[in-house]
């Protein structure tokens, strides 16, 4: 008698007693806020998205020291209508266990990430690079589901775009700086940003 074949319906994913709630707000931004160059300290990010899965692996790199970390990493909204909260679960890699993952097939993005405070709040924003060379994000996270839900967008930002799937890793691995600038104009973000600072 055949190994039954794994699929959705007969494979079941108990609760990571390693997986932690992630709390985020992401914000699409015009280019990088005032008082960060691109000159500024900065980690280079390569994310490889593997394809029809909700896994990646993240290399980061400090070009400072030519250090690097390898992240192997699970990531998914359990409320598809609500991409604010996710569960997050990560498994640090060798340089030989990040070899042995890189045959999968991945959609890639290249991004230089900044730490830039702002009113006492920290947020990361990622300055993308290759087919997404032109978009910028900022990224912030909280302790609880009070501040996430109650914190305003910060004066830089042109939207919040947290709950648009278009601007998540994974879907964005899968599209170029075009197809993001049809989707903010098909989305209304300019216009909605307009709108809240009259």
């Amino acid at each position: 008698m055949g190994v039954a074949k794994l699929t959705d319906f007969n494979t079941i994913v108990p609760e990571s007693k390693y997986a932690r709630v992630e709390r985020e707000r992401r914000y699409l931004l015009h280019d990088l806020p005032e008082g960060l160059s691109r000159a500024a300290h900065h980690l280079q990010i390569t994310d490889n998205y593997i394809t029809g899965t909700r896994l990646r692996i993240r290399k980061v790199r400090d070009p400072q020291t030519n250090k690097w970390i390898v992240k192997f990493t699970q990531k998914f909204a359990p409320n598809p209508d609500d991409l604010s909260r996710t569960i997050i679960t990560n498994t640090y890699l060798s340089a030989i266990e990040a070899e042995t993952l890189s045959i999968f097939e991945a959609n890639e993005i290249r991004k230089n990430r900044y730490k830039f405070e702002f009113e006492g709040r920290e947020f990361a924003v990622d300055m993308f690079i290759g087919d997404l060379f032109g978009l910028v994000l900022a990224e912030t996270s909280f302790d609880n589901d009070d501040e996430l839900d109650n914190f305003p967008a910060p004066p830089f930002a042109i939207a919040d775009v947290t709950n648009n799937e278009v601007f998540t890793g994974g879907r964005l691995s899968e599209l170029n700086i075009e197809e993001v600038r049809n989707e903010i104009t098909r989305s209304g973000l300019l216009n909605a940003n307009a709108a809240r600072k009259s």
